[in-house]
């Protein structure tokens, strides 16, 4: 079967994921399980744009979180920023550089049954639209770069902490951006007046990869600089082991591009330590068969008696670029990027039941909501009764009571290691209508 593309193009969005059970191999080597996200943030007024490329390898997750925050937490005000956080996905999924390869040699020649082969192409595409005017590729590599050898960690081999062209200036003398050692050696410098660590420093990498780097002339940037466009590598360590730390430079690095590119942004935290580290822990919600949610960001490590369709047909969808579900055997981990953030174990029942508006009695106020909602509460909440629905209530027991519908429910009667969340807040309140489950909504305590 052949990819069939569903390109992305968005400010801010949900996406749906299929689930990829690790034991049917044909399955994802289908194409058909992970595919690249498209963002296009587009300023009121034109002006340049960068497209910047995350996830070509999927074991350097600084370059892939950090495109990621550029995609849901940037606005554009002039000029276009065009992403695509999470290229090599399944690859992300699994923390491998490449599960098919090393995607970035694919970018001269490719076989077409090559499992990668829609994916190349597709961003191919996306490098030569006569709108990009600069590429940037993020990666995480091995060291830091010196120009003498100095040990295994620190030597001319190393490909951390560097900004990396293929040449120095483009072939085509007019082209807009095209003195890219200029550029880089600016980028470099301004990146070098805010460092973590001394030994974090920056340096500027010229492949020369016509005439001396034969593997080099098989990626990403390559392909780009012979179609006339200007192509950087971002390289930040992988042995710097604080996420946010690689995040920052990477973020540093584009936001100092796209000022030399006359680019206006805004984003909606701090670029420092603490600002990433909030940014990269926001991995939103997601909802299961448009029936409930779940927050991601203090999820439980396990949830039980999650009810899933019987046909095993069910719908996840993510408003974070990095979401995706697996299946392993009686469970399914729920993944942003390389993290699993929960795994469910599920309870199978029919899911044709569908209900619109429910009302909810929260301290003395009656509120309507929706399934998959959140409501907050401070003394009690309890569901107004109806008669064709049961309620069970996740946390709450009562001897004798089979359906809490109209059971008034005080924070005291919840048993917090039932409750979605880590902090004992949250509580799931299902609904049922005879054996089809209808969905569900949220209780947490204020």
């Amino acid at each position: 079967m052949r990819l069939v593309w569903t390109l992305f193009v968005v400010c801010a969005a949900a996406f749906a994921v299929e689930v990829w059970d690790e034991n049917q191999t044909k399955a994802h080597q289908s194409g058909e399980f992970l595919r690249f996200r498209f963002y296009k943030l587009d300023g009121a007024v034109k002006g340049n744009t960068l497209l910047v490329v995350g996830g070509v390898h999927g074991d350097e997750p600084g370059g892939y979180f950090a495109s990621a925050l550029l995609a849901t937490h940037y606005r554009i005000k002039k000029g276009s920023l065009w992403i695509a956080p999470n290229l090599n996905f399944e690859s992300i999924i699994r923390n491998r550089r490449g599960v098919y390869g090393d995607m970035n040699r694919k970018f001269s020649t490719i076989k077409t049954d090559d499992t990668d082969y829609e994916i190349v192409q597709k961003i191919k595409e996306i490098i030569a639209d006569p709108q990009v005017n600069m590429v940037m590729n993020l990666h995480d590599g091995h060291g830091f770069y010196r120009e003498r050898w100095e040990n295994t960690i620190f030597n001319p081999k190393a490909w951390g902490q560097t900004l990396v062209i293929d040449q120095k200036t483009l072939e085509l003398n007019d082209a807009p951006f095209g003195n890219m050692d200029e550029l880089a050696t600016k980028i470099t410098e301004n990146l070098n007046k805010r460092l973590k660590d001394d030994l974090h420093y920056f340096s500027v990498r010229n492949t020369e990869t016509k005439n001396k780097d034969e593997a080099m002339r098989l990626s990403l940037t390559y392909y780009a600089i012979t179609h006339l466009k200007p192509a950087f590598g971002q390289e930040t360590s992988k042995n710097i082991d604080a996420l946010a730390v690689k995040v920052e430079y990477h973020l540093r690095s584009i936001e100092e591009m796209m000022k030399l590119m006359n680019i206006e942004y805004e984003r909606d935290f701090k670029l420092n330590f603490n600002g990433i580290q909030k940014a990269l822990n926001s991995y939103g919600k997601i909802w299961i068969n448009d029936k409930m949610a779940f927050n991601l960001i203090d999820l439980r490590n396990i949830l039980r008696f999650v009810p899933l369709d019987k046909n095993k047909e069910d719908r996840f969808v993510f408003n974070h670029p990095l979401g995706a579900v697996k299946r392993r055997g009686d469970r399914i981990d729920i993944y942003i990027g390389n993290k699993r953030i929960s795994s469910l174990y599920p309870q199978y029942f029919d899911q044709n039941c569908s209900i619109s508006l429910v009302q909810i009695d929260v301290d003395g106020r009656i509120r309507r909501l929706n399934m998959g909602m959140t409501f907050a509460f401070a003394d009690y909440f309890s569901v107004v009764p109806r008669e064709d629905l049961r309620i069970n209530v996740i946390g709450f027991s009562a001897e004798g009571i089979k359906n809490e519908s109209g059971t008034e429910i005080a924070k005291k009667d919840l048993e917090p290691r039932f409750s979605e969340d880590v902090g004992g807040k949250a509580y799931r309140v299902e609904f049922y209508r005879d054996e089809s489950f209808c969905g569900t909504i949220n209780a947490r305590i204020k």
